[in-house]
């Protein structure tokens, strides 16, 4: 063995999303060894669209257009939380999935975290306020965040939390073959009451 090549540590770039109908965020970071790096953050502003399905449409262009840029690896989303307003749930599950399905038909593997999964491991406290994550995702890249942008720094903390969780989940090669930790099927098997 040559002790003049250095190790080159494996590269990962994850996209986050943070989906939603008003506003939809998105983060990308690349992470090599210890080191996360904010590649790009933001939000896509859908108010100002008159239709529910112009909105799905600027979705899943933006995620598109962010898979074509930054080629990531994998695609983190936050699931769905569950709510009493089952129209405003069913619009967001719409808006999940464009977003999902802009991601599959690159073969990227996604994985889904519920929000309270998310906060617990970016923050310790899976109660915590958009503005106490927003400023543990400050602390962890170590670089001033725009504190307007709680959708995008939420989604931001949507990839950090999968990159911690990297370790527990299978490999890109496994999820497409249909080995999936974490998502609704997990979900289901950890809140059995909550399914009916």
């Amino acid at each position: 063995m040559n002790d003049n090549l250095i190790k080159v540590e494996s590269e990962k770039i994850i996209l986050g999303i943070d989906p939603g109908t008003r506003i939809a965020g998105y983060g990308v970071i690349r992470v090599q060894g210890p080191k996360i790096e904010l590649l790009q953050y933001g939000v896509l502003k859908l108010d100002k669209y008159s239709t529910h399905e112009l909105k799905l449409r600027k979705i899943f262009e933006r995620v598109s257009q962010l898979i074509t840029e930054f080629g990531p690896d994998e695609m983190a989303i936050e699931d769905p939380f569950f709510g009493k307003n089952v129209q405003a749930m069913l619009k967001l599950g719409r808006a999940q999935g464009v977003a999902m399905a802009a991601a599959l038909a690159r073969d990227i593997p996604i994985v889904e975290y519920s929000p309270k999964k998310i906060k617990q491991s970016v923050t310790g406290n899976g109660n915590a306020s958009k503005e106490q994550v927003s400023m543990m995702i400050q602390t962890i890249l170590n670089m001033k965040l725009q504190p307007e942008f709680f959708d995008a720094t939420d989604a931001v903390a949507i990839a950090i939390c999968h990159h911690y969780h990297a370790n527990s989940l299978p490999t890109a090669k496994a999820a497409k073959k249909g080995s999936k930790k974490g998502g609704w099927s997990a979900f289901v098997s950890e809140n059995p009451k909550r399914v009916k």
